[in-house]
């Protein structure tokens, strides 16, 4: 009994048979809705994690005026009733994504920080967060520390500290 091979069914050597070729309408299909799926759950995830680590910007600066009160406070006997008199160039201090000190002006702040309550023996600082950085921290919102170190902020979270 001899096979004869036909023309239309000869195989390549990876096991392709000449017929078939390129990618069906189904398989780009799935592959799109693959990559649709991933992006709808990391997307979201990335986005809240950017949201934290610029809230960490805002923190540092909090403390860095917190600590200068404090070292004011054992220099003049009450704490300074404006960043200025902390030695920091406006009474409104920004702060850009790496936490550095920028005018409140710059396209790149996404805190603003300002005394809000001082007295000789108290003082609240608070950040507010700017542009896109307020849009999306909606549940943390302003943060605050006072001269006792209690924390606070506006929004309705619980660890944004």
């Amino acid at each position: 009994m001899i096979h004869h091979l036909s023309t239309n069914h000869r195989s390549s050597p990876l096991g392709i048979t000449r017929g078939q070729s390129g990618v069906t309408l189904i398989e780009l299909m799935i592959v799109v809705v693959i990559i649709a799926i991933l992006t709808a759950i990391a997307y979201p995830s990335y986005s809240r994690y950017v949201i934290r680590s610029k809230r960490v910007a805002a923190k540092s600066a909090l403390l860095l005026v917190a600590d200068r009160q404090e070292q004011f406070m054992g220099n003049n006997k009450r704490y300074a009733a404006s960043l200025t008199e902390l030695g920091f160039a406006a009474d409104a201090l920004a702060v850009d994504d790496n936490g550095e000190s920028v005018t409140a002006g710059a396209s790149d702040h996404i805190y603003t920080l300002t005394i809000s309550d001082s007295s000789a023996i108290t003082f609240t600082v608070e950040a507010a967060p700017q542009g896109a950085q307020a849009a999306g921290d909606t549940d943390c919102g302003t943060l605050s520390l006072n001269h006792a170190g209690a924390r606070g902020q506006t929004g309705s979270a619980d660890n944004c500290w």
